[in-house]
């Protein structure tokens, strides 16, 4: 009778540490995964560059943290396209000009585009001859590249030749340094503050995939 309640007891005790074993991967599992959505969502997200509208600054194969703090953090959840739950923390500080941000594209919010922010709200933007000037003064624009010679008059397009328009409260005006090859604020109007989700902080990773190797020169630089 002893042995068997003996055997008993082991058998408990067995199934017992068997449970607390399963309930300590499934804690730190659960744990990973708030983890990972709290930071992602509130402190740095990662973010792949696709296309060479930022160039030469961001190569297409370009990685970088975003840091999301700065402009204030989101709580975001949606389901099937349709937006939960949805909290914006107060900001740090508000966008300045040169910022290189991430946000939602405002014809399609599922998208994300990073551009440069070259006005805030309340300054008089104009672009005249490929030349951005801000409150009436041209600005000095180092990482501005163009690969087009010629200018575009007004009436054919927007890039070249724009405004003057004064960005209106609560929105910044958003531009590529590749300025002839970037779908922007010309062409889409000023970005909404509500649509911007982080600042552009350092590469971490660079692929080139034409050479098939990575760019290691351009590891771990911070994004200016």
């Amino acid at each position: 009778m002893d042995t068997a309640k003996t055997a008993t007891k082991a058998t408990s005790r067995r199934a017992a540490r068997s449970k607390s074993t399963f309930r300590e991967y499934a804690e730190a599992i659960l744990l990973a995964v708030v983890l990972t959505v709290v930071i992602r969502g509130l402190v740095v997200q990662a973010f792949r560059i696709p296309t060479g509208s930022m160039e030469d600054t961001l190569l297409v194969g370009d990685f970088l943290f975003v840091n999301k703090l700065v402009y204030g953090s989101e709580i975001d959840v949606g389901f099937a396209g349709h937006r939960i739950v949805y909290l914006r923390f107060p900001a740090i500080r508000k966008p300045n000009r040169g910022d290189i941000i991430v946000f939602r594209y405002p014809d399609d919010p599922s998208r994300d585009f990073i551009k440069r922010c070259v006005a805030a709200e309340g300054q008089t933007l104009e672009i005249k001859d490929k030349v951005l000037y801000v409150d009436g003064k041209p600005q000095i624009e180092p990482y501005v590249i163009h690969r087009d010679d010629r200018i575009l008059p007004r009436g054919a397009s927007q890039r070249d030749n724009f405004g003057p328009i004064v960005v209106p409260k609560g929105h910044i005006f958003m531009m590529g340094d590749n300025r002839d090859n970037s779908h922007d604020s010309r062409f889409w109007g000023p970005l909404a503050m509500n649509l911007v989700k982080g600042k552009a902080m350092i590469l971490y990773w660079s692929w080139d995939a034409d050479r098939r190797m990575p760019r290691l020169n351009r590891l771990f630089h911070p994004v200016l």
